[in-house]
């Protein structure tokens, strides 16, 4: 019993109401049924035994188990004190270690690195870097990173007429590299990346791609700004051998250039006089590119008036092999080299409604896309739109979709009612109308809305309620649940239903890149409609007859198309070159 008292004695709370009346007030248990009663009145509160309720516990009235019954009582108490109190200390415990590891040296450089980053302030940054050495404070790969930025970074941020930074940055800037290497922290892309362009300001461009090289080593992949330090470096130089290396390493890493990347190639070229690349760098501009940047475009400009463009060409060539060569490569281009001889007419012009130059009266094709292609689509952007939104709820759009349609037509519902800033119902409804019109069964088209358009604001007017109920009724209408992107609803619905998609969305954001340059920007540009408002009206533009890309035609005349207009609110510009040509 001692034993058994020691265990409780913890639990015992002297300011308890009821410890003077265990302790002062003598008990008596006459019988069983007077002891049972009395645990039964006690039960609802929260009892604590002290050593003279023990010493009744001898007494002849108590049963051996009637004893284990209050033992557990009361241990279960002290237990769940015990737990409480292991919790509190647990998370004092926590909310101390956050504190320490918030508060400790390596943190705190973290913090003030970034903020220098933040503010450019490469001095301040190296003053730090000198400080935490002399302190032994261990740098960590983030530190090193800041650092080198900050470093290849110098002479586009902070200047000091006392300092001279630029050079500061970059001398400073190997030397905390070398100094991250003897530590044996472990690099990675972005540490490469920023020596590498501490070497190209360095005029280096050699020991730039050696660095990209390097990765290799470290399992590091390299990205596309990897190489633009080595890259823009070599075209700055005319060192075209090693630029077309390092295009080369490019490709072997499956890492494609962009148009920046490809102008610097085309321009190197150009100046070179590699008439054979400029060639297949236009065609590279084709794949990927689509339509070209106005430095872009000054840079296609001097090559066709350029001496060297009137030289190449062939006089004479095979008319059935350059059409047989178009309508193998799926209309636009025949790849069978510069055609024609001579000087090159080179306008700024657009075209028509049909296509056709207003310069040369050439009339653009339509490029076909690949069925193909069009299924791969349809299941990477199933693949993402699972993989960002909930996937049961994009699984049970996807079934509603096998139910309800094909459509010819899918609406961007939110786009078209926010045209005129504030949502219109009215304009939604005028503009199902006109697509409706344009099926050729006259379907309804299918409206895609967030479920907060149709449940709030204009959607509790009675007439809008009536004709949402209508969509819904007639299997014209979807809405998307709480917390989804509409985007991935309506443009799945388009891809997968192959009809037209009416939105005003340019499709450039981050969602959009995820679905890549290829194939993305040939769908868009032969399903997209848009809308435009002016005082005479709703004005549907529909997907233009012929393809919006650099095409290549039979007779070796180019089209090149700019991102100067949109052909929505003013024309866009091409690039038009021809010349004479004598095919007999």
């Amino acid at each position: 019993m001692t034993t058994l008292g020691s265990s409780l004695m913890p639990s015992l709370v002297k300011t308890s109401p009821f410890f003077s009346y265990f302790t002062k007030i003598p008990w008596i248990f006459p019988s069983q049924n007077t002891l049972r009663a009395s645990l039964q009145t006690y039960s609802c509160q929260s009892i604590v035994f002290s050593k003279n309720i023990l010493k009744y516990s001898c007494n002849s009235y108590f049963s051996r188990h009637t004893v284990g019954y209050l033992c557990t009582v009361s241990l279960a108490a002290t237990s769940s004190v015990h737990e409480s109190s292991a919790s509190s200390s647990n998370k004092v415990s926590n909310r101390l270690r956050k504190k320490a590891l918030k508060e400790s040296p390596e943190r705190v450089l973290r913090h003030k690195l970034d903020m220098c980053s933040k503010n450019g302030q490469v001095v301040e940054a190296l003053k730090l870097y000198d400080e935490a050495r002399n302190n032994g404070i261990q740098l960590q790969q983030h530190h090193y990173n800041v650092l080198l930025y900050l470093c290849s970074s110098s002479s586009l941020l902070e200047t000091s007429g006392a300092i001279d930074v630029l050079s500061m940055g970059l001398n400073r800037g190997f030397e905390i590299f070398q100094q991250m290497m003897t530590d044996n922290v472990s690099p990675n892309e972005a540490t490469f990346t920023s020596v590498a362009r501490i070497a190209a300001v360095r005029d280096d461009p050699e020991m730039a791609f050696s660095l990209v090289k390097q990765m290799k080593d470290y399992h590091i992949a390299p990205r596309l700004r990897s190489y633009g330090p080595a890259l823009f470096g070599f075209c700055r130089k005319l060192m075209a051998k090693e630029a077309y290396e390092v295009d080369s390493h490019m490709v072997a890493s499956a890492v494609e250039a962009e148009e920046l990347e490809l102008s610097a190639l085309l321009k190197l070229s150009s100046d070179v006089k590699k008439v054979d690349k400029v060639y297949e760098l236009l065609h590279r501009l084709r794949r990927t590119v689509r339509q070209i940047s106005e430095p872009t475009a000054k840079v296609i400009e001097d090559w066709f008036n350029s001496e060297s463009a009137s030289k190449v060409g062939k006089k004479r060539w095979d008319v059935d092999k350059v059409r047989e060569g178009i309508v193998r490569r799926g209309g636009g281009w025949h790849g069978e080299g510069w055609l024609g001889s001579g000087k090159w007419r080179l306008v700024r012009t657009g075209m028509d409604d049909n296509g056709v130059c207003h310069s040369c009266a050439q009339k653009l094709v339509c490029i076909d896309i690949d069925p193909k292609e069009t299924e791969d689509f349809a299941a990477s952007l199933t693949k993402l739109a699972c993989q960002r939104e909930v996937k049961a709820d994009f699984n049970k759009f996807q079934e509603w979709l096998e139910k309800h349609g094909p459509f010819d037509a899918v609406i961007d519902g939110a786009n078209v009612g926010l045209l005129s800033q504030h949502f219109s119902f009215i304009q939604l409804k005028r503009v199902v109308y006109l697509m409706r019109q344009l099926s050729p069964t006259k379907r309804m088209p299918l409206i895609i809305l967030h479920r907060s358009r149709v449940t709030g604001g204009p959607a509790q007017n009675p007439n809008n309620k009536k004709l949402i109920e209508t969509w819904k009724n007639c299997g014209a209408l979807y809405t998307t649940p709480p917390g989804s992107n509409d985007d991935w609803y309506w443009l799945y619905a388009a891809v997968r239903s192959k009809c037209l998609l009416l939105t005003n969305d340019e499709m450039r954001d981050h969602l959009f890149q995820l679905l890549g340059n290829s194939f993305f920007p040939q769908w868009k540009e032969k399903h997209q409609v848009r809308l435009s408002v002016s005082t005479d009206g709703l004005k549907l533009h529909m997907p233009p007859p012929y393809s919006i890309i650099i095409q290549e035609s039979e007779n070796g005349s180019w089209h090149i198309p700019t991102t100067t207009g949109d052909d929505l609110e003013t024309p866009r510009q091409w690039l038009c070159a021809t010349r004479a040509t004598d095919t007999s």
